[in-house]
């Protein structure tokens, strides 16, 4: 049968349709995912400082673009001494931060507290957010610290993508003296495929690792964000500073694994630099201040690093006596600190029919449909 030149054409279209498919469906499957998980759901704090007992003055830290987060300053006394900024995690809020705030209280450090934006008693955001937001605001929390004359010299505290906005903001700020970081996850594709598997999408990797590859860059446009700007795994190869990482070997969220890839990275950029890392054995996404060997190595590092009025031992001794413990919240699931960023919302684009969803998207409703519990 000969083969016109008109139907040699139909057939390409047909073969490059087909192929095409594949592409269009995942690019409206990493913007329904951007939609969905790039929007933090805001919890005002339900205590403050004198919950736990502490001193504090309410604060409003300006940022580079013109917002002003709500922060807590928590005097250790009228005396100059260290200072750490705490920042939290996705869908958290400074009240959050108030255990560690206890302990470094205690050691004779002040604190100083944030709602990220988008978060706490902050406004909605009109973007997604992403660990560079979490950068930007700590920078700036750092820069508040800063600007105090009874602050000697600034250590950050970060949890999950808090810790990671932690690293990143280090990497940039040559007024950080030391860094926590607790339960980090490596970069943004790893943290992206771990939702994945988390809403158990029956994903094999040949399809996953690309597809995480896809919405990561499709998540990250609207900002202008690259990947390695926001690599937690880039920021610890470039930290000169003391930096101490900390990971659950109970972790259901990030997994430990990520610890030794940021270790690793560390080790081999910057083999002469402070590098403590912590696993606690039992311990899970959050409330790892609830262990006492957790306590006092974090109050022996940050005493070492960034010094004050005790000395290292003596710090280890009195953060892990300091009775912290997560703060009741009737209004939150806990489950909130064990699931990370855009976790739930992935969960709804995989478990639900979207009565708006365009055509486009019928294969992903389906397996959707197909995996429900």
């Amino acid at each position: 049968m000969h083969v016109t030149p008109l139907r040699r054409a139909r057939r390409a279209g047909i073969v490059a349709a087909a192929a095409a498919l594949p592409v269009a469906v995942a690019y409206r499957f990493a913007l329904v995912y951007r939609v969905r998980a790039g929007y933090p759901k805001r919890h005002p704090p339900a205590y403050g400082p004198d919950a736990v007992g502490l001193p504090f003055d309410e604060l409003l830290v300006p940022t580079p673009d013109g917002l002003r987060l709500p922060a807590w300053f928590i005097p250790a006394g009228p005396d100059p001494a260290p200072g750490v900024v705490l920042v939290h995690g996705w869908e958290s809020s400074r009240d959050r931060t108030l255990p560690h705030a206890q302990v470094l209280h205690a050691i004779g450090m002040h604190v100083l507290t944030i709602d990220v934006r988008g978060h706490g008693a902050n406004g909605p955001e009109a973007l997604p957010m992403s660990v560079g937001e979490y950068a930007i605001d700590t920078r700036s929390a750092v820069a508040a610290m800063r600007a105090r004359p009874d602050v000697t010299t600034i250590g950050i505290l970060g949890h999950s993508m808090g810790a990671a906005g932690s690293l990143v903001a280090a990497a940039q700020d040559g007024d950080v003296g030391a860094v926590i970081a607790v339960g980090t996850p490596a970069d943004p594709r790893r943290l992206t495929r771990q939702t994945f598997r988390l809403a158990r999408l029956p994903l094999p990797g040949v399809v996953a690792w690309p597809l995480a590859w896809l919405t990561t860059r499709v998540y990250l446009k609207p900002r202008g964000h690259s990947v390695a700007s926001i690599s937690a795994t880039n920021a610890v190869r470039a930290i000169r500073v003391p930096v101490m990482l900390v990971h659950g070997t109970d972790d259901g969220v990030v997994p430990v694994t990520d610890l030794a890839r940021l270790e690793a990275a560390r080790r081999t950029a910057r083999p002469d630099a402070v590098t403590v890392s912590l696993r606690v054995e039992g311990g899970r996404h959050s409330w790892l201040y609830e262990f006492p060997g957790y306590r006092a190595a974090i109050g022996r590092f940050l005493a070492a690093s960034l010094g004050g009025p005790l000395a290292p031992d003596d710090a280890a001794r009195v953060a892990e006596a300091v009775p912290a413990v997560r703060l009741p919240d009737p209004e939150r699931l806990v489950t909130l600190d064990e699931e990370p960023g855009g976790l739930r919302s992935l969960a709804r684009i995989v478990r639900r029919r979207e009565a708006s969803m365009p055509t486009p998207m019928a294969t992903t409703k389906t397996l959707a449909t197909e995996t429900a519990d």
